[in-house]
């Protein structure tokens, strides 16, 4: 009784497709595309969702930026003290110029 080889690598190419649809089925699952295809399904849930994700970059831009000028103004008062030439130069240049601009008004 000898076996037909046509039956046994049809058997075999249907586990390697079986444990591939397996291991897809996995990683969608870790991608989450179940939940961002319900997501798109709800375009008020998407809406908000969206919406509060921009509300909250736009503050944490704000707050950077804040910090990050803190930074620069401190940087640049320090730089003051120290009287360099060519940066104090250029700050009492910029300091003339808004007060000028401050008496035209």
């Amino acid at each position: 009784m000898e076996r037909e080889p046509g039956k046994q690598e049809d058997k075999s190419n249907l586990d390697i497709i079986n444990q591939k649809l397996d291991e897809l089925s996995l990683s969608m699952e870790k991608l989450g595309i179940a939940e961002y295809v319900e997501m798109l399904r709800n375009p008020r849930r998407l809406f908000f969702i969206n919406f509060w994700a921009g509300l909250s970059r736009g503050f944490g831009m704000a707050i950077g930026f804040t910090v990050l000028a803190a930074v620069v103004i401190y940087i640049l008062q320090r730089l003051i003290v120290l009287n360099v030439p060519l940066i104090g130069d250029f700050i009492a240049d910029l300091v003339n110029i808004v007060q000028i601009q401050l008496r035209i008004r």
